[in-house]
């Protein structure tokens, strides 16, 4: 990295020998810092303490992060991650780092995406091994303009192929989920213990906030629920209805629950994104 403003986050819980992320970063050539936010309700900080060092370990208060947001429920489970995501904006300031970007601990890869269908709908994807150059760039764009985040895209996105016949990406470009780049300059506030990203870049985005995904690079990650730890107990516990409906719960006048069509399908949030965000309209409506 060629910036002393910037860390990585990697948000983690009862994973101290597992923290794929870790890996990761190393195998696409990151060279900066990084901390790990571990809550105080973990039983395993000694052992993150132990693996990657003190200084590099920050342990929050998780009770006093949950008391500060709407959650969006009151069966005070916290085994969730918008408290980690919510105290990252302290830890930077703390810290003296301007900005940063949140990663989860379970990620395998990070590829390019290119636009090229001559090899089928995915186009083509190539591993990163330029990791440091391509935060430059994503930190060069996020101060060009007044996001409140950026965003990686994640396999999901590309489902169905990379474009919509038209040459052109097919994705919507307004959502923020997973990774988020933030300043502590740009301050806001994830709500919601569970669905957290969805619930926050439509609600705040109803607002006028701006969150956008990239939609060069991907991240790749462990399947939900295939490991313990994390976000694991609070899936299972509650399911894709709670998760999906605290969304609806946070932004009711655009998003909804329906079935996800899929070979298993779920029921999963739906957002509606003309009701959700500002549009600019054409100028030959100004009178």
């Amino acid at each position: 990295m060629n910036r002393n403003d910037f860390v990585v986050f990697i948000l983690t819980h009862g994973r101290p020998d597992n923290v794929i992320t870790l890996d990761t970063l190393k195998k696409t050539g990151y060279t900066g810092p990084i901390i790990y936010v571990v809550d105080n309700e973990d039983q395993t900080t000694g052992r993150y303490i132990e693996n990657f060092g003190r200084e590099n370990v920050y342990i929050f208060d998780k009770k006093a992060e949950a008391d500060k947001i709407d959650e969006g429920n009151n069966f005070d489970n916290r085994s969730v991650i918008v408290h980690a995501r919510n105290v990252c904006f302290s830890i930077a300031e703390e810290k003296g780092y301007k900005y940063f970007i949140e990663l989860d601990d379970d990620y395998t890869s990070f590829d390019f995406r290119i636009d090229d269908t001559s090899n089928g709908k995915t186009g083509i994807i190539k591993p990163v091994k330029n990791l440091d150059t391509i935060l430059n760039l994503f930190l060069n764009y996020y101060e060009s303009a007044p996001f409140a985040s950026i965003a990686f895209a994640q396999g999901g996105d590309f489902i169905g192929g990379i474009n919509n016949g038209k040459g052109s990406y097919r994705f919507n470009k307004r959502k923020c989920m997973n990774s988020f780049i933030c300043s502590v300059d740009r301050r806001f506030e994830f709500v919601g213990s569970i669905n957290e990203d969805v619930n926050t870049y439509t609600s705040k985005a109803s607002r006028g906030l701006l969150f956008f995904t990239i939609p060069f690079i991907s991240l790749t990650q462990k399947q939900t629920q295939s490991q313990k730890g994390g976000m694991t107990g609070a899936y299972l516990s509650q399911g894709t209805y709670v998760k999906s409906f605290t969304s609806v719960l946070m932004q009711p006048s655009s998003v909804k629950v329906s079935m996800m069509n899929s070979k298993n399908p779920r029921l999963h949030h739906s957002v509606n994104w003309v009701n959700t965000v500002p549009l600019i309209m054409n100028e030959k409506y100004k009178k």
